[in-house]
Parts: structure tokens; C-alpha cells; sequence
């Protein structure tokens, strides 16, 4: 199985980055949003439809709006 990248922008302040994994991008994300206050969005491979149902389950794009907190895959705060 070959690891797609994962490419983060900063509308405000116009950085872009590439990352070889959704850990690292997300990690990446928090550590940008919390130094400088932007929020920054991730551009993702072609996942699966379920990969994404689950990953929104699970709480993995960190947002309330798609975290589903009733579901078993929930991961917590």
C-alpha cells in the first residue's frame, strides 16, 4: 500500500506543507493554530467512504461539527 501526502495551507498567512501522513498534518495544524491562531485546512488523498465516515466518527478532523461523541470509534478530547 503506497502512503499518500497530505498538503496543509494557511490562508492567512500563506504557508503551505506536505506531509506524508495525517498524524504529522494534523499535529501540524494544532502547533500552527496554537503558536499563531490561524486556522489552517488540510487537503486529503482519496479516502474510502468509509475511512472518511469512520475518521469523522473518531473525532480525527478535530471538528465538533463531523465528531460523532456517541459512536464506539469516538477517541475522546
Amino acid at each position: 500500500m503506497s502512503q499518500q501526502r497530505v498538503t496543509v495551507d494557511c490562508p492567512e498567512c500563506g504557508l503551505t506543507e506536505t506531509f506524508d501522513g495525517l498524524g504529522s498534518a494534523r499535529s501540524f495544524i494544532e502547533d500552527h493554530r496554537t503558536e499563531t491562531g490561524h486556522e489552517a485546512t488540510w487537503e486529503l488523498p482519496q479516502l474510502a467512504s468509509g475511512v472518511e465516515r469512520a475518521g469523522d466518527e473518531a473525532g480525527v478532523c478535530g471538528s465538533p461539527d463531523c465528531t460523532d461523541t456517541e459512536s464506539p470509534l469516538y477517541q475522546g478530547e
